[in-house]
């Protein structure tokens, strides 16, 4: 089974810029769909961004695109979250998450679907 661990969270102005960083290790990564999931104070957990195992096919939650922007490095084992001009409503711990898959085209949407987690990392967003 995979373990994932995230990079990159911080402190960043209203209008700036972060890019998360997800590490895969223990398996191979390039069988595994991948996503990140979000989750701000006293709100649930919502899929943010998934991408097939390749990269072919992705998805963005309406309230980031145009936004963020989720690719992938099979090579490196490392899945990526752009994030541009985030706003405070952004604000939240960032999860990694991951689900193995036979089919190339497959982009996990529901976070029910994922079976894998990173330990999450936090994303502030000072207005």
């Amino acid at each position: 089974q995979v373990q994932l661990v995230e990079s990159g969270g911080g402190l960043v102005q209203a209008g700036g810029s972060l890019r998360l960083s997800c590490l895969g290790t223990g398996d191979t990564f390039s069988t595994y769909a991948m996503g990140w999931i979000r989750q701000a104070p006293g709100k649930e957990r919502d899929v943010v961004a998934a991408i097939s195992r390749s990269g072919s096919r992705t998805f963005h939650a309406d309230s980031v695109q145009d936004r963020f922007t989720i690719s992938r490095d099979n090579a490196k084992n490392t899945v990526y979250l752009q994030m541009n001009s985030l706003k405070p409503e952004d604000a939240a711990v960032y999860y990694c998450a991951a689900t193995m898959t036979r089919t190339g085209a497959y982009v996990p949407v529901n976070m029910v679907q994922y079976d894998y987690w990173g330990q999450g990392t936090q994303v502030t967003v000072s207005s």
